[in-house]
């Protein structure tokens, strides 16, 4: 095999991405009818509603992670159980069956402990949406870990997204791209490799966490 197929083959194949959401037809006016919806979606309707905003055009910081406990404070009306679901971290559960009893659990509890149950206004009860991943490739080839913090700046928010947050659901590994990349190389990264798994991308915009990738990769590879 030829040197130059061997570098085709090692590049790494910069990816974009969007979702195309979609609704589900499940609605919810109180906690009995959020718990029930919770219980009854597939795991897509959970998945968008806390990594879903990440691709959505904003102006400003979301005032809570995900789109359950937002709700459960404008809709609901009920801060205490907004910030309960608002602190979850979904990089901690190791799937999203996981993730759906803890919200279940936290539902249940508030649930039991109202007096007088709240609900939401007819106009503004929760719509579970779900989310279908589309991806293309940007014809961008990254050919040396030297080259990676240059190509960071230039990615979109959803190459980004595609190769260090969906990467984890995607891969047996459970890891981003990156990682899986560079692992692949050989050793000499290892400094890269625990920067990487240090990172937390739920509790942040896609453009801070471009700005410590970029960083990471320009303080922990030299360039080749």
């Amino acid at each position: 095999m030829s040197a130059k197929k061997q570098n085709q083959q090692r590049a790494f194949a910069v990816r974009d991405c969007s979702l195309v959401v979609m609704a589900t037809g499940i609605r919810a006016l109180d906690l009995g009818d959020l718990r029930d919806g919770l219980l009854a979606v597939e795991e897509a309707s959970i998945y968008h509603h806390f990594w879903g905003r990440l691709l959505q055009p904003s102006f400003d910081e979301p005032e809570f992670s995900n789109d359950f406990a937002s709700w459960s404070h404008h809709a609901l009306r009920d801060t205490a159980l907004a910030e309960q679901l608002s602190v979850i971290d979904p990089t901690t559960f190791p799937d999203l069956e996981s993730l759906r009893q803890e919200l279940v659990e936290i539902v249940e509890m508030r649930f039991d402990e109202h007096a007088v149950q709240p609900w939401a206004e007819r106009d503004r009860q929760f719509h579970f949406l779900k989310s279908k991943i589309v991806v293309f490739d940007t014809g961008v080839r990254i050919d040396a870990p030297g080259a990676l913090a240059d190509a960071l700046q230039e990615m979109s928010a959803g190459s980004v997204f595609y190769h260090f947050i969906d990467a984890r659901r995607r891969t047996d590994s459970g890891t981003d791209d990156f990682s899986a990349w560079l692992s692949g190389l050989g050793g000499g990264y290892e400094a890269a490799l625990t920067g990487l798994a240090s990172l937390d991308p739920y509790f942040s915009s896609i453009a801070r966490l471009k700005d410590k990738l970029t960083g990471l990769f320009t303080e922990k590879i030299k360039k080749q």
